[in-house]
């Protein structure tokens, strides 16, 4: 019997074997959906869905999700390795195309490694048993006499031992196992490959400069688009020069496109095609439109707003307690207010998508977060058929939530279907820079009561964000059960919503990149005001909860303890102008503190280096555990000194050099520390850029007395 319950695996109960023709054993297991229950109904299930074993002793590892950098075409690949038990140098890594019969092809909310973790251990674990079982029937033996060490079944009483690749034949030809009989690796202690450091399946092919990124694709005859929307936000076209253009060097289409009002679908603007993407921009600057707004949204209408809701009491979401009854009584009560504003995405790549229309079939190369989604909007928008819609998925250059919208993919497949050729559609930096789905703005107004040793008895939160009519906008919400409710007596969360015609969207762990730099500033405060040390106060502040705790308490502690630690807080002596923060947070199931040391010259700071303590579960691969890590701290870091701002309905910074990333040579030492649990596997991408901006900022108050209330850093007169 496996060592865990099977409850989570009966959805996963589809596990094929079979032998190809030129001997390679193949394996695939997948989720039985209503649409993979029709396929394997009809006979078409392909049964390679993640595994083949090649009788040369080449073992081809299928990876389902799309790879971002994250290192999910590396980590899920591994896992399936481990419980094969097979050397990695053997092991050659194929990225998927979108397949239903894979269940869900997404990258987001750090979920790859969860939602891969029961499958490929189902994969690896079965194609194993099946070669034990396959050596004791030819040895005579009992299947429990045998081990695996290698690719190769070993009987230690006996001294004999026969590779994978002399059992292929006789694999396929038995019973698939059900997965109950399946004994799953999960525990860090088990694992020979799993925690260990492998570059990633990539690296040499960017570092020189092979073909990977969606940019990179190129087709016979293919043509090059660009697509120029509107600078204010739902502008229309009333009228172009395209006829002017359209008689331009290189150029071979000039259209309107008529477009709808949704940002996430196709929107209205004037494509150019030519035979280059130079012949096509350089057509572009020609380009004249008369547009149609009907707006002119500022970021100082939106501050104006912001600051006349201080006065109105918002919609109360969540109340425990008696919060006034409470505030009445404290022997303290402390206020403060934080503001963050709009950013970009600004992913390395921007945007692009090619695509092929060709006798009602239509193919696609994309960098997509959310294949499924752009498949399903090219169709509605295009109106083919999804099973005529084939998406392969190309490397990303980098995701970060803005390619979970797919706006990009359809409007090169509506160009490619005008044009009647492949058409590449690549955007500038000033497209993406002003049209993207920016993390959006809000306002913090905290209250809080404390009692006579220093503990919060009473906690108010005024939440000021940004929607339309009366709804939070994509990533501008706050959970009502966010620390610190449950963990103070009496709380309260209220609500007020500024329209706004910007568009918004996920950006690297929603909301909690923003908001917990809210949070863990403001209780720095709370420890200053009743002089509490700040490490001390969380500790105490995660030992106890009123109700059912948001999440595993002694998780979080273990991470403060160990991030402390390896700081030395409360055992050194720092120079004058020398400081050391600290913060932690709970994001998609991943336990992260982090202690951040600075030095400071008045208003200029050096982040000297930011430790990190990480509780996701079994590390997988510990290169790409590291990368981010490292990645989400730089991220952090670079993006407290930005800010997107609004004027005449549109975006103001359009290129990097208004919108300045972090210099590497300003990047902080970032030590690593993993605390491995058999708890089940959680990804990296987002926990760890959560607490990373309040321990850099609470460093900056402890070394200079500045405390950051507003960012960008640059609001209070800090420079990095």
């Amino acid at each position: 019997m496996s060592d865990e319950s099977t409850t989570g695996l009966k959805r996963r109960d589809f596990l094929k074997v079979s032998l190809l023709a030129s001997g390679a054993l193949m394996v695939g297991v997948g989720f039985p959906s209503t649409h993979t229950a029709n396929i394997l109904k009809e006979g078409n299930w392909s049964l390679g869905l993640y595994l083949r074993i090649g009788k040369e002793g080449t073992v081809t590892i299928i990876s389902k999700n799309p790879e971002a950098g994250q290192g999910v075409k590396t980590a899920l690949p591994m896992i399936v390795a481990e419980c094969l038990d097979v050397d990695w140098h053997t092991v050659k890594v194929e990225q998927a195309p979108l397949d239903d019969r894979y269940g869900r092809q997404l990258l987001a909310a750090s979920g790859s490694t969860l939602d891969g973790w029961d499958d490929l251990r189902v994969a690896g674990s079965a194609a194993r048993k099946l070669m034990i079982d396959s050596a004791a029937s030819l040895w005579g033996v009992a299947s429990d006499e045998c081990r695996t060490e290698s690719g190769t079944v070993v009987h230690e009483a006996s001294s004999r031992a026969l590779a994978y690749t002399d059992l292929l034949e006789m694999a396929a030809s038995l019973p698939v196992p059900d997965t109950s009989e399946l004994i799953l690796k999960k525990r860090p202690e088990d694992f020979k490959l799993l925690g260990t450091f492998v570059p990633g399946v990539d690296n040499h092919s960017i570092v020189t400069g092979r073909p990977l990124f969606g940019c990179d694709v190129r087709l016979d005859g293919m043509l090059y688009a660009v697509y120029h929307k509107c600078p204010t936000f739902g502008g229309r076209v009333r009228a172009a020069n395209v006829d002017e253009v359209r008689r331009l060097s290189g150029v071979t289409h000039a259209f309107i496109v008529e477009g709808g009002s949704d940002p996430m679908t196709l929107l209205p603007g004037v494509a150019i095609v030519a035979e280059t993407w130079w012949a096509a921009e350089s057509a572009r600057q020609r380009l004249r439109v008369d547009w149609e707004t009907d707006h002119n949204d500022s970021s100082a209408d939106y501050e104006q707003r912001a600051s006349e809701y201080t006065q109105d009491p918002g919609e109360t979401l969540r109340v425990i307690g008696d919060v006034d009854s409470a505030m009445d009584k404290a022997a303290q009560v402390i206020s403060s207010s934080y503001y963050y504003p709009y950013i970009a995405t600004a992913n390395l790549e921007p945007q692009n998508c090619t695509a092929s229309y060709q006798s009602g079939q239509l193919e696609i190369w994309a960098p997509t977060q959310r294949p499924q989604r752009g498949r399903s909007l090219v169709s509605k928008t295009l109106g083919i058929r999804e099973d005529h819609i084939h998406v392969n998925m190309t490397r990303i250059g980098g995701g970060f939530g803005r390619r979970l919208r797919s706006d990009f993919m359809v409007e090169c497949a509506w160009i490619a279907r005008e044009v009647g050729r492949p058409v590449q559609l690549q955007w500038s930096r000033e497209d993406d820079m002003q049209h993207d789905f920016y993390r959006p703005a809000a306002w913090h107004h905290f209250k809080a009561g404390l009692d006579a040793h220093g503990r919060m008895i009473a906690f108010d939160h005024h939440f000021v964000t940004v929607g339309r009519n009366g709804k939070t906008g994509l990533g501008a919400n706050l959970p009502i059960n966010q620390y610190p409710a449950g963990l103070v007596p009496n709380f309260r969360l209220r609500q007020s919503i500024i329209d706004t015609n910007v568009p918004s969207g996920s950006w690297r762990s929603p909301g909690h990149s923003a908001y917990c730099w809210a949070y863990q500033s403001f209780f720095d405060e709370i420890c200053l005001a009743s002089r509490r040390d700040p490490l001390e106060f969380r500790l105490d502040f995660l030992s106890r909860s009123y109700g059912e705790a948001p999440f595993n308490l002694e998780r979080a502690k273990s991470t403060l303890k160990l991030a402390a630690e390896k700081a030395g807080w409360g055992t050194r002596n720092l120079a004058e102008g020398r400081g050391l923060g600290i913060a932690f947070h709970v994001d998609h199931g991943g336990y992260v503190a982090q202690v951040a040391e600075v030095t400071t010259e008045g208003s200029n700071v050096i982040v000297d280096k930011v430790i990190a303590v990480c509780d996701v579960g079994p590390i997988i691969n510990l290169s790409g555990a590291r990368a981010q890590v490292e990645g989400c701290i730089i991220d952090a870091l670079s993006t407290a000194q930005l800010e997107v701002t609004f004027e005449n309905g549109g975006a103001v910074q359009r290129n990097f050099d208004t919108y300045e990333l972090l210099p590497i040579g300003k990047a902080p030492v970032i030590e690593c520390h993993f605390i491995e649990s058999d708890n089940p596997p959680t990804g990296l991408g987002l926990p760890p850029i959560a607490p990373a901006t309040p321990a850099i900022t609470n460093a900056i108050y402890a070394a200079s007395g500045i405390r950051i209330r507003e960012l960008p850093m640059s609001r209070s007169g800090i420079s990095i």
